[in-house]
């Protein structure tokens, strides 16, 4: 048993004060610091005052610390792993991106693998599929060379490992890919790098789209006679993901999701690439050169936008300092409702008894002093 005391614990609810939290694998208790005596520890951790949060759900992320998802190797995903962790980040979909098949499924097999060997860090909980069934007029930083139509035979012996499947509904016709999907699994379907039209955006999630990935950027936008995906998103129950860099987002148009949206249906994503964590310079992507500068990583042909060198508790920082949001309501946004998205809110999101302990102690200005993760 270990113990955690003089923080500031984050439940659902509250921030609570003189409390201690008690844990193994899972929340035990939480208890009045006055009875620390009640259980005995094989670890006491003074968290000197920091904030104690539940543990950061990061669903849409290629890579960092110098490696990619489609590096299709266990090394990579342990960098991965590794390197998020320090940033709060507990569990995560490795994300894949617009490659050859083979390369795709490559990436599918090492990652399920790595889920069977176990992360030292940030736990894998699944795949994000972000492509190659999307639209070349807004790919963005995809390669357009790998660009298919949705196919349910390339996806079919690993819905149990993907979590998230990134499509452009125009391009499924009549919707076949989308209705199989949900007849078949529990998989998130999630429109983004699509350029379709407001009304097709709208028969899509009446079919079953439930999620926009990283909204704002690669869809169509609000326009007052054209409202295109964005108005969709706006004017329906769909969870939208929401790169908080200041970079892909403008903060007024944080401020403008949050309020029609609500907080419980944005989930705040990093969407970064191998230079996560890493020196500006020339990096790779989906075989494609990028150069980060300025914290911004951008195609080195064409200067699109290429990914992020987001992290989870600098995004929670761009929020709360730019929005009406309160710390809570903000931390929320990259802890339970990722976790909701996910179906693993019974387990993970929140600190409460009996739920994983996956805790994050992090300072006033943003710095994670410790990641726990499953009680270790």
């Amino acid at each position: 048993m270990k113990v955690i005391f003089n923080g500031k614990i984050m439940t659902e609810n509250e921030i609570l004060e003189n409390k201690a939290i008690v844990f193994d694998e899972k929340i035990v208790d939480i208890i009045d610091e006055k009875e620390l005596g009640k259980y005995e520890y094989e670890e006491k951790i003074d968290a000197k005052g920091n904030y104690v949060l539940p543990g950061f759900i990061d669903i849409h992320i290629h890579g960092a610390g110098g490696k990619d998802v489609m590096d299709g190797s266990i090394e990579a995903l342990e960098t991965i792993s590794k390197t998020i962790a320090a940033k709060g980040v507990t569990g995560f979909l490795a994300t894949t991106m617009t490659m050859g098949k083979e390369d795709i499924l490559k990436a599918f097999d090492n990652v399920k693998e790595g889920m069977k060997k176990g992360m030292s860090g940030a736990k894998i909980l699944g795949i994000h599929m972000e492509g190659p069934f999307i639209s070349k007029e807004k790919m963005g930083a995809q390669n357009p060379k790998y660009i298919m139509k949705p196919d349910y035979e390339l996806v079919k012996n690993y819905l149990d490992i993907i979590k998230i499947i990134t499509l452009a509904p125009e391009e499924d016709e009549n919707y076949k890919f989308i209705e199989k999907i949900k007849s078949n699994s529990d998989v998130v379907l999630s429109m983004g790098h699509t350029s379709a039209s407001y009304e097709q955006a709208i028969e899509a999630i009446n079919k079953g789209i439930t999620h926009a990935t990283h909204t704002f950027n690669a869809m169509t936008p609000l326009n007052h006679r054209s409202p295109g995906v964005v108005g969709a998103v706006m004017n329906s129950d769909i969870t939208c993901e929401l790169i908080a860099d200041c970079i892909h987002v403008h903060p007024g148009a944080f401020n403008v999701l949050l309020k029609v949206k609500g907080n419980d249906k944005v989930v705040l994503i990093t969407d970064s690439m191998r230079a996560g964590c890493m020196m500006e310079g020339l990096y790779e992507l989906g075989g494609q050169e990028v150069i980060v500068k300025d914290g911004a990583a951008r195609l080195k042909d064409g200067g699109s936008l290429a990914g992020s060198v987001l992290t989870l508790n600098i995004a929670l920082k761009n929020i709360v300092e730019n929005t009406n949001q309160d710390f809570p309501q903000a931390v929320k946004m990259l802890s339970l409702n990722p976790a909701k998205l996910l179906g693993l809110e019974k387990s993970k999101g929140s600190l409460a008894i009996g739920k994983d302990a996956d805790i994050v102690i992090m300072d006033t200005e943003y710095n994670v002093e410790k990641t726990i993760i499953e009680g270790k």
